[in-house]
């Protein structure tokens, strides 16, 4: 099955169907795999507690098995002299994978959500976002009840060499409900609007199929002052019963705060999709424990553009 060619959200559904069931998958993975089940299980006993950063409610998680990535080193030098993990010849033994035609569906063994998958492709390729929006869109219609996101390599992702989206639960998100939005453009089949107003001002892009969610996304990409480059974004796309789907821009100005690093003082917050929509992850408890409105308020101010830059981003 390769994404790009389907046209609509019916096909994309009976496609997964014909595949296999993402749950029996799931099941199936953890049953043979007893390492990433036992962090599965873990994840009930997390610590979480809530945090109110205006009016909207984030929520902190202490995750110690997220440490790889929170920490990971995604320069050139450092990606030349490590093993990709997401190309099949590096993965555990146990890891399989569902094909998915350019893609796989493969259990992530270091769990955020309490189903979390990684869906890389198969090819060794840079990630990248360009001429891949139809993809991450019918990968959403393909699994209702999860959000389907991308990090940018320089916004998250810990391998930024390699070409990949994930997906979690998407009721344990919680972006925000939207009140007015700013209208930036309408075609056949999409809508964009922006949403400045939130403490991580997004975009939202509202189409019907996966061909328009990829005009819609390329016209805000060639629309936007981006410079040179891929803009630094983190995407979110989860399917709407009987209209398509909602893919959630928010745009960057910075990988880490200034305070990011593991030295006395400094704290290991790496804000990707899943913070931005809500779960900041800590992976050391002193970070967790001194979490609060002020830290949280100060990361995304140092990694999210403001109103007024996503306004002038937009050129709107």
């Amino acid at each position: 099955m390769g994404t790009h060619g389907a046209d609509s959200f019916e096909q994309i559904g009976s496609m997964i169907r014909n595949v296999s069931g993402i749950e029996d998958f799931f099941s199936s993975q953890l049953e043979e795999w007893s390492e990433a089940a036992a962090r599965y299980d873990a994840l009930g006993g997390v610590e979480v507690k809530d945090i109110a950063v205006g009016d909207r409610i984030f929520r902190a998680q202490y995750n110690p098995a997220r440490i790889l990535s929170t920490s990971a080193k995604v320069d050139a030098a450092s990606l030349s002299v490590r093993p990709c993990f997401l190309c099949a010849e590096n993965r555990p033994a146990c890891q399989r994978g569902m094909d998915l035609g350019n893609y796989e569906l493969l259990v992530n063994p270091f769990p955020i959500f309490p189903r979390h998958f990684t869906i890389p492709a198969k090819r060794h390729i840079a990630q990248s976002i360009v001429g891949r929006m139809a993809d991450m869109a019918a990968l959403a219609g393909m699994m209702p009840g999860y959000t389907v996101f991308y990090n940018g390599p320089r916004c998250g992702a810990s391998a930024p060499d390699h070409m990949h989206f994930q997906a979690g639960n998407t009721d344990f998100l919680s972006m925000p409900v939207p009140g007015h939005a700013l209208s930036v453009a309408t075609g056949s089949g999409w809508g964009i609007y922006a949403y400045p107003y939130d403490a991580v001002p997004f975009i939202r892009i509202k189409a019907a199929t996966p061909q328009s969610a990829a005009e819609a996304f390329d016209r805000l990409y060639r629309a936007a002052d981006i410079g040179t480059g891929e803009p630094m974004m983190n995407i979110l796309c989860t399917a709407v019963p009987d209209s398509g789907v909602e893919i959630d821009v928010i745009p960057r100005k910075a990988h880490r705060p200034d305070f990011y690093g593991d030295a006395s003082g400094r704290i290991l917050v790496s804000p990707a999709s899943v913070d931005l929509a809500g779960v900041f992850i800590f992976p050391r408890k002193q970070d967790f424990d001194c979490a609060d409105d002020t830290m949280i308020l100060r990361t995304l101010q140092q990694v999210c553009l403001s109103s007024a830059d996503l306004k002038n981003w937009l050129k709107i």
